[in-house]
């Protein structure tokens, strides 16, 4: 795309973000890669170099959870990799810049497939994690969430505070059902949007990616952001070519132009 098309993309895609009543953000790993954390899937992910991990990963917890703890507290392999990878990272200008848009009342909601946290460190508050947060338990009985850190790891599996069910790192496992209340939180802010931002993510992985096509269904309009095309790329009426970290800024700074002229 030439330089003057992307500039036309870019104020096309705040004006439909100064004219929509309810604007949302979808995101995936693809504006966590921009902070430095691999993919699970494609060239240099954690899945391709080491293999997939089990598909019943759920059942296996439900099995042996004591054994699934003692993995998550001393992980081995991908594991220990992706935790030192995830540590270490940090916001970049993409996360940033949803904050903003936040901040300026454009942007409404987000639903996020990434569990690293690192949205709500930027400063995002409305945002539903649908595949849970690396960085807080959750009680598999009552949907009550924790910080790991002020979780007691002596018994484990760790006891729930308020229902003494079983607690769990709040990461969807393989085979493991979407939590119910972020399932609900999701569908009841999809049903309001009329504008979605779909941000480093191939829209596969369901059922996050039925969001977009709901809003698509409904009339509303879609807006990428993605360096390369994704199966939702059809359905879009912009797509704005180039990393998060250098597009949403330039969406931010054409909202503010607009809104001040």
């Amino acid at each position: 795309m030439s330089e003057s098309s992307q500039a036309e993309a870019i104020e096309q895609a705040a004006r439909f973000l100064i004219e929509s009543r309810y604007v949302m953000a979808m995101t995936g790993a693809g504006i966590s890669v921009e902070s430095g954390i691999p993919p699970f899937r494609g060239p240099g992910g954690l899945w391709t170099t080491y293999g997939e991990p089990p598909m019943n990963g759920y059942q296996r917890f439900l099995e042996n959870p004591k054994a699934a703890w003692e993995e998550r507290i001393n992980p081995t392999g991908p594991s220990a990799i992706l935790r030192e990878t995830v540590a270490a990272a940090e916001p970049n200008p993409g996360h940033e810049a949803l904050v903003a848009l936040e901040d300026m009342d454009i942007l409404q909601f987000m639903i996020t497939q990434n569990v690293d946290n690192l949205h709500r460190r930027a400063g995002s508050r409305n945002l539903a994690e649908i595949h849970g947060n690396s960085t807080l338990t959750r009680c598999i009985q009552c949907a009550s969430r924790y910080p790991l850190e002020e979780t007691s790891l002596d018994v484990l599996p760790p006891v729930c505070p308020k229902c003494n069910g079983m607690v769990k790192i709040d990461t969807v496992a393989f085979g493991e059902p979407i939590p119910p209340d972020v399932l609900a939180q999701c569908q009841q802010t999809t049903n309001r949007c009329d504008c979605m931002l779909v941000i480093g993510t191939s829209a596969t992985v369901f059922p996050a990616a039925a969001f977009p096509i709901q809003v698509c269904e409904s009339g509303g309009v879609l807006i990428e952001v993605n360096p390369y095309e994704s199966d939702i790329t059809p359905l879009c009426m912009v797509s704005l070519r180039g990393p998060s970290g250098d597009m949403l800024p330039q969406l931010v700074s054409a909202v503010q132009s607009l809104r001040g002229a």
